[in-house]
């Protein structure tokens, strides 16, 4: 374990495989003492490339001495939406430790501030060659105190992110700065915070209530979980936040922007035995959500697999392959693991994916895992049995591919997905006010109503875009697409045919076409389901279907 009063000079010492020791002590909680490393000791080839790619982040650890209070600043949420139908949708207050952009000096210019510890990072970090003077000027701007610092900024920690795409990955530093006095906030948008409060914000998060950050959970909260004999090692890389939640960005079949599907891994503190409520649908010790790695992953999810607890609960969101790809290992290497899909999805699951003990599902069900309590929700639009899953004490919202870390989800006409079910999924999550979005591809969203309402705002404005270029004599989908979609890629064309039959669809639904333009016509211009899924493509950054 990571000693914190350890002299400074050892503080973000790292191992011998070149990860920092203080990610060990509390970025996650469960996941590291039951054997996980934060970050593979190999690195493969392609790692090595992000990892030479990485962007950085430097975040400020200022405490008290005299009650190892911390300070917190208001984070700003993006702009609003001009569009007064939006401006009801306003995200909780979100507080969390002060931090900036860690840029690199050009040519051979070196920073003056000295931190102590930095050599201990020169393997992943090398301090001297990034301007820490902006960072911290960016950092003292958010949280001017008029106390000083007694002595130096020191090195607390070095975490470094997993690969969710589609950018490189930020690395975060944390560095450690001791006030003389708590006295002299010069701005309203800080506060101290203790640990207690911290960690209580962080379990027990109401909706629309005030929230923690993920840099206090992982540069702060102090490691309160119980031990067990997990004890084993497995090279994965992974993200806890929230508490509870962990992330494993891992290789699949999905395509550009993305390259991972993010394997949800929620483990219990507490084993049950028994389910002692008859209102939980199922209960485990363990649950997997969307395990959808690539073959070439098989290995690392079926080593993950075998030191999960026996009593495993499996969860898709939706049936597309980079979403269960990793279903037939799962059960070859737990016999005892329930699956959970919707019954839209699990028709598309054969015996050879997965022939263990199936339970149906619609929405609404209540799952127990150990201590922590998940709702299902009803949330089809990417496909007609497309489903959510809220984590009920963060109030954390899984949304399968609703939601994507950039861009927006292409749906899959095919297998059910429309705009009427999309609209009404998006205003249901947008009802149950989440505190963060938990995407199966790319980074979690900590703007959550923002991100939905922007959403709504995106499909809504390429909509009139077509109605737009229909009611003006477009007759062919080449007319269409090269009015409505002018602000795309034309190599991005092929899959917004698809879209627009979408498209077309919802606006006949609404009787928004033209009297004079039948639907029958329209599809006549426009591809059929078949041909416009023989060569999908990202629109909008969004994650490919299944072919």
């Amino acid at each position: 374990n990571y000693d914190r009063n350890a002299p400074s000079h050892r503080r973000g010492a790292t191992t011998a495989s070149g990860v920092a020791r203080p990610i060990t002590a509390s970025v996650s909680r469960v996941f590291y003492r039951r054997g996980f490393r934060p970050l593979r000791s190999d690195l493969s080839a392609d790692c090595g490339v992000l990892a030479a790619m990485a962007l950085y982040k430097l975040v400020a650890v200022i405490k008290n001495p005299s009650d190892e209070d911390f300070l917190v600043v208001h984070q700003a949420p993006p702009p609003p939406l001009p569009e007064e139908e939006y401006r009801s949708f306003v995200d909780s207050d979100l507080w969390d430790l002060p931090s900036a952009p860690l840029n690199p000096l050009g040519g051979d210019r070196r920073s003056e501030t000295v931190v102590e510890g930095a050599c201990s990072l020169l393997d992943d970090l090398d301090l001297e060659k990034f301007d820490v003077d902006s960072a911290l000027d960016e950092i003292l701007s958010l949280s001017y105190l008029e106390s000083p610092l007694e002595g130096r900024w020191s090195v607390w920690k070095f975490v470094k992110e997993p690969e969710f795409g589609p950018g490189p990955p930020v690395n975060v530093l944390f560095i450690l700065g001791i006030v003389k006095s708590k006295e002299g906030i010069l701005k309203e948008s800080c506060q101290w915070l203790s640990k207690e409060s911290a960690w209580m914000l962080l379990q027990e998060v109401k909706a629309s209530a005030t929230r923690v950050g993920p840099f206090v959970f992982m540069g702060i909260v102090p490691d309160v979980a119980k031990a067990t004999n997990f004890s084993a090692t497995c090279a994965l890389h992974y993200q806890e936040y929230p508490p509870g939640i962990t992330l494993v960005p891992m290789k699949s079949r999905t395509r550009e922007p993305f390259h991972t599907t993010n394997l949800i891994v929620v483990v219990a503190d507490d084993a049950i035995n028994e389910q002692k409520d008859s209102s939980f649908v199922t209960y485990g010790n363990s649950l997997l959500v969307d395990p959808g790695c690539s073959s070439r992953f098989h290995p690392d999810l079926a080593d993950l697999v075998a030191k999960l607890p026996r009593k495993l609960v499996v969860f898709v969101t939706h049936h597309h392959y980079d979403h269960v790809d990793g279903l037939s290992v799962i059960q070859k290497c737990n016999p005892d693991a329930v699956l959970l899909a919707h019954e839209n999805t699990s028709r598309h699951i054969g015996r050879g994916e997965w022939s263990l003990c199936r339970t149906l599902i619609s929405g609404g069900e209540k799952i127990q895992i150990g201590d922590h309590r998940f709702e299902v929700i009803v949330a089809p639009g990417h496909t007609d049995g497309h489903l959510a899953l809220l984590h009920v004490s963060t109030n954390s919202l899984i949304v399968g591919d609703h939601c994507v870390g950039q861009g927006s989800a292409v749906l899959d006409v095919r297998a059910g997905g429309n705009l009427k079910d999309y609209f009404q999924t998006t205003y249901r999550f947008l009802d149950l006010s989440p505190h963060v979005l938990i995407p199966m591809h790319g980074r979690i969203n900590l703007w959550p109503k923002q991100m939905l309402c922007g959403y709504l705002k995106h499909r809504r404005d390429r909509e009139l875009s077509i109605l737009n270029a229909i009611e003006n004599g477009s007759k062919t989908l080449f007319d269409i697409i090269s009015k409505s979609y002018a602000d795309v890629d034309i190599k991005f064309w092929l899959p917004a045919s698809s879209n627009v039959r979408i498209h077309v669809d919802h606006l006949a639904y609404q009787e928004k076409l033209p009297k004079v333009i039948s639907l029958h016509y329209l599809s006549n211009c426009l591809p059929s389901e078949c041909d416009a899924h023989l060569e999908v493509h990202h629109l909008d950054s969004a994650p490919l279907l299944p072919p």
